[in-house]
């Protein structure tokens, strides 16, 4: 991309315009629980959420005869919507310059560990699927002059498997996904909060919300039924959770509903943490060119003195300059990468600099400060040289190079009064993905029969994964899931279910809850369990440390069964009621983590697990750092995946080793009859 792109290209790729929803369908019926009058709808299959994943999942169940509807808690809100990086990743399979072997793919999307082999190698083979239909649905990925699709490297990615649209890939998906959505007439409950999942022997029944527009004097929360045959929970992750994030605003996920509702949680200890400009203005990830450009790092203190603070980590300008480049693809902090002055020092020393209460900038009009030589394009690693001579990328400043390499870079900053060409960039290291979830099986099939889950949701992503596979697995997995429920055939007309007595259930759980005398208030909740977890348990943690919050946590949830929450008013209902389940979803990743640890589980993916008898030492230029001395991840980890569900007031803990991948290779006249006849769908089959 160059220069010569005319504006209106530009401006197409930048402001992507949602489409307007259709009108909602009018209330049928009501239902008398305990002293609400609350309305009921109902349908065959309810998805939670309006991103990728459970647009697609919606979309493909409504091709499959199923009778479907979604709910939202705000339409193209979430993190497939509003978030995004400088041209983010869709990563598939490279049928461009080399037919991708799909084995060697699965093996590079489980190459973390604790991943199960049959869904990576799923990912894999539905990547082409997935890019294909989108491409139908018109998403402009872009291709050569021979029909080939361009592609690049990314993080955890040495083949070259990623494609993008730009920084508003994940929105472009979404909004081809809601227009097909919209055009299949699917029904779409917009202000629509999940608060409680409905249940008989059987398996689901139905959902328990909160619609602000049902509110009446006999119903003041605003409560709503949703009976149905199949449950889709594809509400994104716990963005919430930490007060350092790049996920958007009230993006809570459903984990602690998944958790109150009997559903086991997988790999919750595994997210992603890497730089980007803090939630408070325009919440974004500076990966990709933004680094690639190698603008100058410095710090600046109350007294506004700047400190070049990378000079206290690297020897040289070319080796800080290099590994700078290097956070293009090497985005999300790693424990191991802070070894051998790689780039994930970059992050330890940005985090070091904002725990000294000092303010961290990107400044694109100067390059690096110079170490010992000045610095030059001509001083450069040879992978970093190689990179920006491909790409013609060889003028003086960084925001040259930038407007070269990358212009819709700098356009999506000036559409939130942000000129990164004129003024340097604040940015801090954050939260962004939590690669855990819960957990499901080859069909996104969670341990209640009738409940699936996909996207960031559900748990399938092991340790690390390659930049953009996310994306990839929500597309792949929405149409597993289609595929299963239309094959089950019992979602095809709307669920005719009693829901009188899970609903009393329900309603009378979620008063227990609220209250009108209780000192605990959600904002209260907020700042405890975002700081618990920012301050304990992000990129550095020690046994000490977690063992001490997980404690703080289980006094917390405690307390909230002791006494309730307080509600001020009836609006404010279904916020008092995520921060009640958030507070539960972040004791689960204490609680596993704290699990982790004491097991002798090592570093790995997001965290540095810091032990002054670790075995791993990161050095600065000055010497040692053993503040930061780690444990070193142990390979039997890598077999294993750290389960968790709620046993009354107590989480519980449990290993599972990895499904693994058999591999037989399929003959065609010996395994058609199982797809002619269903049997692939494996109905009966348990659930994880």
């Amino acid at each position: 991309m160059s220069l010569s792109v005319p504006q209106q290209i530009l401006d197409a790729l930048t402001d992507v315009v949602m489409p307007r929803l259709n009108p909602e369908p009018e209330m049928a019926e009501s239902l008398r629980v305990g002293v609400y009058d609350v309305p009921v709808y109902r349908t065959g299959a309810l998805v939670i959420g309006s991103g990728a994943a459970g647009l697609r999942a919606a979309v493909e169940m409504k091709r499959r005869g199923v009778d479907v509807t979604i709910i939202s808690q705000s339409a193209w809100g979430g993190t497939s919507a509003c978030s995004g990086s400088d041209k983010q990743t869709l990563h598939t399979a490279n049928t461009k310059d080399q037919g991708d072997n799909f084995q060697a793919m699965a093996e590079a999307i489980r190459a973390g560990g604790a991943m199960d082999e049959d869904t990576a190698y799923i990912e894999a083979v539905g990547s082409v699927r997935a890019m294909a239909s989108l491409q139908y649905l018109g998403l402009p990925l872009p291709q050569d002059h021979l029909g080939g699709t361009l592609r690049y490297q990314t993080d955890h990615d040495e083949v070259g498997r990623a494609t993008s649209c730009g920084p508003r890939t994940s929105r472009l998906m979404v909004k081809v996904l809601a227009e097909e959505a919209l055009r299949l007439d699917i029904p779409f409950f917009n202000h629509t909060t999940a608060i409680k999942v409905l249940k008989d022997a059987q398996g689901v029944t139905g959902l328990l919300v909160i619609r602000p527009k049902e509110g009446t004097e006999a119903n003041p929360y605003g409560l709503a039924l949703y009976a149905c045959s199949a449950l889709v929970l594809a509400a994104g992750g716990p963005g919430e959770m930490y007060r350092d994030s790049v996920f958007p605003n009230g993006c809570f996920g459903t984990l602690g509903l998944a958790l109150e509702a009997g559903l086991e949680l997988t790999n919750i200890t595994e997210s992603q943490f890497g730089i980007g400009t803090r939630r408070e203005g325009f919440p974004w990830n500076l990966s990709g060119t933004y680094v690639q450009v190698i603008p100058h790092i410095y710090s600046v203190d109350d007294g506004g003195s700047e400190y070049p603070f990378l000079a206290d980590y690297y020897r040289t300008t070319q080796e800080l300059a290099s590994n700078i480049f290097r956070k293009g693809y090497q985005w999300p902090f790693h424990a191991s990468r802070m070894l051998d002055f790689q780039s994930s020092l970059v992050d330890l020393a940005i985090f070091r600099e904002s725990q000294k209460g000092r303010r961290v900038f990107m400044d694109f009009n100067r390059n690096p400060e110079a170490i010992d030589l000045p610095f030059s394009l001509d001083r450069l690693d040879d992978d970093v040289s190689r990179y920006l001579r491909n790409a013609g990328a060889d003028h003086a400043l960084p925001i040259d190079r930038l407007r070269h390499m990358n212009p819709l870079a700098i356009e999506l900053y000036k559409r939130y009064k942000v000129d990164i060409t004129a003024a340097p960039l604040e940015f801090a290291v954050n939260n962004q993905h939590m690669n855990g979830g819960i957990a499901v099986d080859t069909w996104g099939r969670t341990n209640v029969p009738g409940i699936y889950a996909v996207g960031e949701a559900s748990g399938t992503h092991g340790v690390t994964r390659p930049g953009g596979s996310a994306l990839n697995a929500g597309q792949v997995f929405g149409t597993r899931v289609a595929e299963h429920v239309g094959a089950a055939g019992h979602a095809a007309t709307p669920s005719q279910s009693d829901l009188t007595q899970a609903a009393n259930t329900a309603v009378a759980e979620i008063d227990r809850v609220l209250s009108t005398e209780s000192d605990v208030t959600w904002k209260d909740i907020r700042t405890d369990v975002q700081a618990r977890m920012s301050d304990h348990a992000g990129i550095l943690c020690t046994a000490d440390d977690v063992a001490g919050a997980l404690a703080d946590a289980r006094a917390l949830n405690a307390r909230i069964r002791a006494k309730g929450m307080m509600v001020s008013r009836p609006s404010e209902t279904a916020r008092v009621l995520q921060w009640q389940q958030m507070a539960l979803a972040s004791e689960a990743v204490l609680a596993a983590l704290d699990h982790y640890i004491a097991q002798g589980g090592g570093s790995r993916g997001a965290r540095a697990i810091c032990d002054p008898l670790g075995d791993a030492l990161p050095h600065s230029v000055h010497g040692p750092l053993p503040e930061v001395r780690f444990r070193a991840e142990r390979d039997a980890d890598k077999e294993s995946q750290l389960h968790v569900r709620l046993d009354g007031p107590n989480m519980i803990v449990t290993e599972v080793p990895n499904r693994r991948y058999v591999g037989d290779k399929s003959f065609f006249e010996r395994d058609w009859p199982a797809w002619l006849t269903g049997g692939i769908y494996d109905q009966d089959a348990p659930m994880p």
